[in-house]
């Protein structure tokens, strides 16, 4: 099994699209929004999202936000952070096909955005881990990672459910799910 790594282009809009929909639920990604959440990823010439291969085949996605290109005000707690906004990426997204599930790739797109995010002086990312993820692993592979929790926030997907259109794997529908706040420090790994 050969694993390559390489950060999101426009070319792999169509592959990512149907993994995250596959892994997240329908219209969680969508071309729009990924278009969005492509641009929100660039910081002073650095692509902090990361995409994996498994002998040449899309397996996992890590889309990640540069400082100040997320919102802090909606389900955040920076009272309880270590580092300002301004030095902190936005874990938006993460998926891993799973038929690979468990061979590391999580582990491995985390540690190239933040590598990058590393070299463009950030301190720290935030992530709304998904705690009705199947057997909460969403939520165990970010504490395994260092992802410290910071709060948890009831139906933090219901609004794109009920306005666009995100259709729910494990509400079938409407989203109920809550999330966990979590942030990881870039000092500890």
């Amino acid at each position: 099994m050969e694993i390559t790594y390489k950060e999101l282009t426009a070319a792999d809009h169509a592959a990512v699209i149907e993994l995250g929909n596959r892994v997240h639920g329908d219209n969680y990604l969508t071309e729009a929004n990924l278009q969005d959440y492509a641009a929100r990823g660039l910081y002073k010439g650095v692509n902090l999202s990361w995409l994996a291969f498994v002998d040449g085949k899309l397996a996992g996605i890590r889309l990640t936000f540069a400082p100040s290109q997320w919102d802090t005000e909606t389900d955040t707690t920076p009272s309880a952070w270590r580092v300002p906004a301004e030095q902190m990426v936005y874990f938006k997204c993460s998926a891993v096909d799973s038929s690979i599930r468990g061979a590391g790739l999580g582990r491995g797109l985390l540690k190239q955005s933040i590598a990058a995010a590393k070299s463009v002086g950030c301190k720290a990312g935030l992530a709304h881990i998904w705690l009705n993820s199947p057997n909460n692993s969403a939520y165990g592979y970010f504490s395994k990672c260092g992802g410290e929790l910071v709060a948890e926030h009831a139906n933090r997907w219901h609004y794109i459910s009920v306005h666009e259109g995100y259709h729910c794997p494990v509400c079938d529908g409407i989203c109920h799910c809550s999330a966990a706040e979590m942030i990881l420090y870039f000092d500890q790994d």
